[in-house]
């Protein structure tokens, strides 16, 4: 009977992964990713890759990876699950760690860097924000959020909602946000193809905002310090 590492592989770039993250990678016989790990950490892995990616609104998959994961545990003395982000930011890695401590599999969680810190923005900005919050844009089954609870805050953190952007910023005009409030959209965060997009709610909300996914959405005041001080965008990028 093996052991399971939850890992987190971190924002995309190699040099984010924490040193656990690394050694277990290069240890492991078997390691089970997700689809937006970068081909570059997977490359840092010598053992069998197993690709256990979703698309959104697959059904079924999740139950499919209990069982994958189950069966190598009972194969190899170490398997590694290896999650974008950390894995228990907007992920399944509670269900995956629950499942498996079910059927007697021991499980390990390796903390990662999570996207959400991957814009270089400072979340937090001294007299700008005390607080921020994430929100995921797209919900089990395909439903939509209730961003109540998020209208108000400083800075808000939006994952997965590219292909909803236009419907979020409609629903956060409405709920009282600012349409002159700033945004950033930063594209593969932390990767050679990271790519920046500036632009206000208002815009976003008019549908006049072209965005590639993944990508992840900072709303606040927190853009507007760097963009009024004229920061090249690409001197905010984390890691390199």
């Amino acid at each position: 009977m093996g052991r399971v590492y939850l890992v987190g592989a971190g924002p995309g770039d190699p040099e984010l992964l924490t040193l656990k993250a690394y050694r277990l990678l290069k240890e492991a016989p078997v390691v089970l990713h997700d689809r937006l790990v970068d081909e570059r950490i997977l490359a840092l892995a010598p053992g069998e890759k197993v690709y256990v990616g979703k698309e959104e609104g697959e059904s079924g998959k999740q139950e499919e990876i209990h069982r994958l994961l189950l069966r190598y545990a009972r194969a190899y003395p170490k398997v590694v699950r290896l999650k974008g982000g950390d894995p228990f930011v907007f992920g399944r890695g509670g269900e995956e760690m629950l499942f498996l401590l079910r059927h007697g599999i021991p499980v390990e969680v390796v903390p990662g860097v999570t996207s959400l810190l991957a814009s270089g923005l400072p979340l937090t900005h001294r007299g700008l924000a005390h607080g921020f919050a994430a929100v995921s844009g797209v919900l089990e089954g395909g439903g939509y959020p209730d961003l109540k609870p998020f209208a108000r805050v400083p800075t808000l953190v939006v994952l997965m909602g590219v292909k909803r952007r236009v419907w979020i910023a409609r629903e956060l005009l409405r709920l009282g946000r600012n349409p002159l409030e700033p945004t950033l959209f930063v594209e593969r965060a932390s990767t050679p193809k990271e790519r920046r997009i500036l632009a206000s709610l208002q815009e976003v909300a008019e549908g006049k905002v072209a965005v590639e996914a993944p990508a992840l959405w900072i709303l606040g005041e927190v853009v507007r310090v760097f963009a009024e001080a004229k920061a090249p965008l690409e001197a905010l990028a984390l890691g390199g």
